[in-house]
Formats: structure tokens, sequence, C-alpha cells
């Protein structure tokens, strides 16, 4: 009662007055200070008694320590100390010192680029089945970037083999690359689970049920019913509205999403991760930290596109740089003397963690462009293998639900033209 009350009154004060750069509002709503991180851990005391003394801890009281550690950890900032989500900061840390650690020798290098794809995807799953969002992915990309580019321009742009063109070039590629995650990165194409009162979902606006509907305990049943009724309330013929009636509940039924509480638009989605439902979602990538759906579709394929093309023109110029006068095919395989000079070893282990990276990333570009000249989502294709409602083409890595097919010129046309307005009609038209 009284850590309430006390609540209350530095929410009330916090009104007036404003956070200097080492004050935030903890979890508890409580102002707090930086200087103060080690100060009233009760919980971990209590915890450090209890492991000293052979005791178990009580049910909760790690996720409590960690949620208060987390909440802590904290940088000063204008207008109040920001909180730093601590994903973020193992790519920081570590992946230099595994790159520089494999270029003092070739077994070394052998051993750690052959795990680290291991672990990322043994942490990819972890995170994957708790169904938590994590900015570890996003971190470890963004950083494998500038930290490739410094390699560059620290270890291969002094020998002088390389141009002030080429780096120009390089540059740009990567500037537009990230130009492109930014674009990649924004509204995929979220659904609002409430619709205004004066628009009915059947005159293409975005809405959906109201309140007073998705409250009720047949929400969906009155949010199908609603929208039939308002889209024919001028059709006098009863038995054929009520056969429109009794088909638009089926296909409510189907597109209808327990959690948002609203009845999805054709090839929608609910992602778990993100907890709402995206327009034609294809998939929830973690190295963007984002859905994919009907906004950012084109976007992310241009920023895989842009990468594949950057990260392969970089490895070109440093493997001619430190392999003069052999093939790129054979020098990323066999370059002799690599490992006698550190500078040569690290830019090499450098291109073969790159190579690495773009031999992933070109796998997840092929099947993206596979699947929208098939015009099908990753969504859709995981359905349809559940269902068994799919081919497998290609040797599997393609599903086709021929659902959507029409071609592959329409399939693209219709891409390409994903998010642009769709001519809007009267109910009248649509009767």
């Amino acid at each position: 009662m009284k850590r309430g009350k006390r609540r209350k009154k530095v929410e009330g004060s916090e009104m007036e007055e404003p956070l200097c750069c080492c004050e935030y509002i903890d979890r508890r709503g409580e102002k707090n200070h930086l200087v103060a991180c080690c100060c009233d851990c009760e919980e971990l005391d209590e915890g450090c008694e209890r492991w000293l003394t052979c005791r178990s801890l009580p049910p909760g009281t790690l996720d409590r320590i960690a949620d208060t550690v987390l909440d802590r950890f904290r940088i000063p900032w204008l207008k109040g100390a920001i909180k730093i989500n601590i994903t973020l900061l193992p790519p920081l840390v570590l992946l230099p010192v595994f790159l520089h650690v494999a270029a003092l020798h070739f077994l070394l290098a052998l051993v750690i680029l052959t795990s680290l794809p291991v672990v990322v995807l043994w942490y990819y799953y972890l995170t994957h089945r708790r169904k938590g969002r994590t900015l570890f992915f996003l971190s470890l990309g963004l950083f494998s970037l500038g930290y490739m580019y410094y390699v560059f321009l620290r270890e291969v742009v002094p020998r002088g083999h390389v141009g002030y063109t080429q780096v120009v070039i390089l540059t740009c590629g990567l500037i537009l690359m990230l130009m492109a995650l930014s674009q990649a990165k924004r509204d995929p194409g979220y659904l609002a689970s409430q619709m205004s009162n004066d628009k009915s979902p059947c005159q293409g606006s975005n809405g959906f049920p109201n309140r007073k509907v998705l409250g009720s305990s047949s929400g969906f049943h009155g949010a199908a019913v609603s929208g039939i009724a308002s889209c024919h309330a001028k059709n006098d013929d009863a038995k054929g509205y009520s056969t429109m009636l009794a088909e638009g509940l089926d296909r409510a039924k189907e597109d209808w999403c327990t959690k948002c509480q609203l009845i999805r638009p054709p090839r929608a989605g609910h992602c778990r991760l993100c907890g709402i439902c995206v327009r034609r979602l294809d998939h929830h990538c973690v190295w963007i930290n984002s859905c994919v759906g009907e906004r950012n579709h084109r976007a992310f394929i241009l920023a895989l596109s842009l990468f594949l093309l950057t990260s392969v023109y970089g490895i070109t110029l440093t493997l001619d740089t430190i392999c003069r006068g052999q093939n790129m095919f054979i020098a990323l395989f066999y370059c002799p003397g690599t490992y006698a000079d550190y500078s040569s070893a690290l830019s090499f282990t450098c291109v073969w963690y790159c190579a690495i990276i773009t031999a992933g990333m070109g796998y997840i570009l092929l099947i993206q462009l596979l699947n929208i000249s098939y015009n099908v989502t990753e969504r859709e294709a995981r359905l349809a293998l559940r269902e068994d409602t799919g081919r497998r083409l290609l040797g599997g890595i393609v599903v086709d639900t021929g659902k959507y097919n029409r071609g592959f010129l329409y399939n693209w046309g219709q891409f390409l033209t994903l998010g642009s307005p769709t001519p809007q009609h009267s109910a009248e038209d649509i009767v």
C-alpha cells in the first residue's frame, strides 16, 4: 500500500520536473538514478544468501533478478537515461575477438568459422522456440558490415592495389543497402484491431469489428454478420442473402484471428513474435527484427540483392589484393603464404566470414525469388505442407499452392505493385 502511494507521488512529480540525463523511471514506475543501480537489491541479496547456504530459490526469483538487472542497464541521455537491450552487446564484443583469434592460425580459423554458424543457428532456434524477439541478429548483421568495411579500409586499401573509384563504388553499395534496410524496417502492413464507426468492411477500408462486437462472446460471428449485412442490405432475395451469409460466415471463420480479434483480409497472417496481424505476411525476419509483409517486401528483396552485390564485390577486391595473380574462386580455397602475415591472415579470415554470410543470404534470396515467381509466401508454403495441399517443385525448395499462381509475369507484376492503392467500390457495385 505504501509503495502504491509512493508511486503515485513520484508520477505526479514527474509531470512537473523533467528527468536529468542520469535519471529514469524504472519498471515499478518509480524515479531512479544510475548511481543507485547497485542499491535496493533485496532479491539479489536473498538469492546469493540462499546460494551460499545451499538452499533452493523461490519460484520466479531468477526471472525477477534478470528483469531488475536488464531494467537498470542504461546509459545517460537527454531527458533521462535510456535502456540498452543487452542482446545488442555480444556481437560487438565477440566478433572482433573471434576473427582476430582465427587469424592466428589456419586450424583456429577452421574451428571458429565452422562453429560460428552452428552457434548462430542454435541461438536462432532457441529464441524461436521461446517466441521471443531479440536484437542479436540485427546487431550481428549491422556490426559485421561495419567491421568488414573497417578491416577493408585498414588492411586492404593501404596496400595500393585498390583504386579510389573502387572504394567509392563499394561505399555507395553499402550506403544504398543500408537505405533499403531502413525501408524494410518500416511498417510491414500491420492490421488495426478496431474499425471506425463510419466505415464498413466492404468499402475498401482497413476497418474491422468495433470493440463492442469484439467484446461479446460471439465476436467473430457478430463481425461477419455485420459486415455481410451492411454490404447486402439492399438485396431483397432472402434465399440468396442466406446463402451469402452462410458462405461469408464460413470464410470469416477461417480468417478470424482470436488473438487480435479481427477478420483478416486474404493472405494476411498473425505473427506470434510481434503479436499482431500483418497484411500478406511472408515471414518474421530475425535479421531485421521485423515482419516481412505487403508494405516492406520489395524493400527487403532490394536490401538482400544490394547486400549480395556489395559483398561479392568486396570479397573480389580483397582476394585480388592479398592473392595477386590468382583466380577468385581458386584463391578463396588456396592462397599460399596468407598466414605468414597477420594483416593478410585477418583479411583472408574476414573474406571467409563474408563468404559464409553471403552464401546464407544468397540462399534466402533464392527462395524469395522463387516464391515470388510462384506467387506464394513463406507462411502459405508452410501451411500448405502442413495441410498437404501444396506441390513441391525444383527439388523441394519451393512449394506451389496453386491458389494465387497466375503465371510468371503476372506474379511479378503483382509483387512490384504491392502496397499500391486499389480502386474502391461501393456496396451497390459489389452486389
